[in-house]
């Protein structure tokens, strides 16, 4: 019987297809019930397809299928093809002695384990190009199963390099042993399948991914092979493009062990979005990315510069962000030696900002304050840092001089330190007392850990000297104390610090003779354990 040609079909706008309807009506579904739904009396019908998938050469190779009375040869190379357009035509129709099409891809499908490499990549890539009608078939999921699977059984023995050139032979992988012993004499090189995964669009990269991270693959190689994936198609990309890939490498990024990724390739990133403005809960996720390697953060990466329309120089709230991050739960649940380390990290920073002449009061005491004060054992370094504030910052308030002031521990300031700030003009005067009284404070601490009514029970001489200096240590501190009540009249300042520094000289001497008298004490003691060895009689100190 001789077919007509009756029947027309626009493909996608591509290429238009004029076929006989019931050579294609008995093997599609879809088909059949378009004509069903026409006028009896019409002879032609026209048919308009605008998303099928696969376009014109898809449905070429449908029309081949029907015919060739069911025949059509099924390869890794047309699969995709065939069983994208088989679904959509509904080929699923029981055609006497002859399996319907969308059978006969599901059977050639489970000889995937038997499939090339290089087949494989074609195969996905076909997917790709099918999304997202791709998503709801089990082509796509037993590929990327395939896929993962290759790779991880791969890293598991002895993987073999592929090659990037699907025309390649590539290698055969399966789960049988037979493909398992014959990469047991093949070279290891974990990232060899980096270079053939690049041509993938973000969605299909995402979907591999999440996969192997639920096969449990190494974390620390999925974030090296997402940030090769992002460099190199980074280059070629537009801006939406690279948009796209940032979002989707930050959000998988942020599924993994975080300890696995690099602090500076994780900053590297950062500099990218930045220039792309991408979405906030994005960038939200790379901010506690970063701030969970605070630690391992240098001064150059916290100096980025500040978003435009603000004043600052640098950026000091994603600096912010970073430490809150970092505190996570509290300082309790962070060991004390990466407290330290932020520390001082913080204390560069704060120092490289202060200078800038738009850093609000506000904004340096929150950078000073950002760390709990366990995190620090010395603050010279936050002292200098407000030094340098106060001096480009010479039109503030004594108020304000005062409340940024207040971020400052004077305990844990060196003498020097406190010497200095003794003579700093750029300083409130209260700073300076309150300085001195730690130093006292300090003082009368040493001395009270000589203990001088045990230790120098038996030496009147050394225990009259320590109660003559604890004497001019009770002056010291009734005098700082008179005048302190005295610092609100400006006029009485100028004396007062020349005072407070001549105070300040008189503690530095105390602490000497503290030091020598520790030294005596200690020299005592050997001596008294030597006497007690040998039983011997002290020493007399004094004649």
């Amino acid at each position: 019987m001789e077919a007509s040609c009756d029947f027309e079909v626009d493909v996608n706008g591509e290429e238009i297809f004029i076929l006989d309807k019931e050579t294609i009506s008995s093997y599609s579904g879809r088909i059949n019930k378009l004509i069903g739904k026409s006028p009896g009396g019409t002879k032609n019908l026209n048919v308009i397809f605008q998303d099928f998938p696969g376009g014109a050469e898809s449905f070429e190779l449908v029309t081949r299928f029907c015919y060739n009375k069911g025949k059509v040869e099924i390869n890794p190379l047309n699969l995709a093809l065939l069983h994208s357009a088989a679904q959509f035509l509904e080929m699923d129709k029981y055609v006497p002695g002859t399996p319907n099409l969308l059978e006969q891809t599901e059977k050639s499908l489970k000889d995937i384990r038997y499939w090339t490499w290089s087949e494989l990549l074609i195969a996905l890539k076909q997917c790709q190009d099918l999304l997202p009608i791709v998503n709801s078939t089990d082509i796509l999921h037993q590929c990327l199963d395939s896929l993962v699977g290759r790779i991880v059984l791969a890293s598991e023995t002895s993987p073999c390099p592929s090659s990037s050139s699907p025309d390649s032979t590539g290698f055969r992988l399966s789960c049988d042993t037979r493909s398992t012993d014959s990469l047991k004499n093949c070279p290891f090189r974990a990232t060899w399948w980096f270079e053939d995964l690049v041509g993938f669009c973000p969605d299909l990269v995402e979907m591999i991914s999440k996969l192997m991270i639920s096969r449990r693959f190494d974390h620390a190689t999925i974030s090296r092979f997402l940030l090769y994936y992002q460099k190199s198609r980074s280059i070629s990309s537009t801006t939406d493009e690279k948009r796209k890939i940032i979002d989707m490498v930050v959000n998988v990024l942020h599924s993994l062990d975080w300890s696995a990724i690099s602090c500076k390739n994780l900053f590297g990133i950062l500099q990218i979005s930045v220039r792309l403005d991408i979405q906030k809960c994005c960038r939200n996720k790379l901010e506690s990315m970063i701030g969970s390697h605070m630690d391992q953060a240098t001064l150059d990466n916290l100096l980025v510069p500040a978003p435009p329309g603000t004043n600052y120089l640098y950026d000091v709230n994603l600096v912010l962000r970073f430490l809150k991050s970092f505190m996570g739960k509290g300082a309790c649940c962070i060991p004390l030696f990466r407290l330290r380390k932020v520390a001082s990290l913080m204390d560069l920073y704060i120092a490289e900002v202060a200078p800038d002449p738009c850093l609000k009061p506000s904004k340096f005491l929150a950078l000073v304050r950002a760390l709990p004060d366990s995190a620090r054992d010395n603050c010279d370094g936050i002292y200098h840092a407000m030094n340098l504030y106060l001096e480009v910052h010479s039109g503030l308030s004594e108020e304000e001089k005062i409340n940024i002031c207040s971020g400052l521990n004077y305990e844990k300031l060196s003498s020097e330190a406190c010497d200095h700030l003794t003579r700093n003009r750029k300083f409130p005067s209260e700073s300076a007392t309150q300085a001195l009284i730690s130093q006292q404070c300090k003082l009368r601490s040493l001395l009270q850990e000589t203990d001088p009514a045990q230790t120098f029970v038996d030496s009147p001489c050394s225990l009259a000297g320590i109660d003559l200096k604890e004497k001019k240590y009770d002056e010291a501190c009734e005098q700082i104390v008179l005048y302190a009540g005295k610092l609100n009249l400006s006029s009485e300042n100028d004396k007062l610090r020349a005072h407070l520094q001549g105070m300040q000289w008189r503690v530095l001497e105390l602490e000497k003779v503290c030091r020598k008298m520790q030294s005596q004490m200690a020299k005592i003691m050997k001596s008294r354990l030597s006497s007690q060895s040998t039983a011997r009689s002290l020493p007399k100190l004094c004649s």
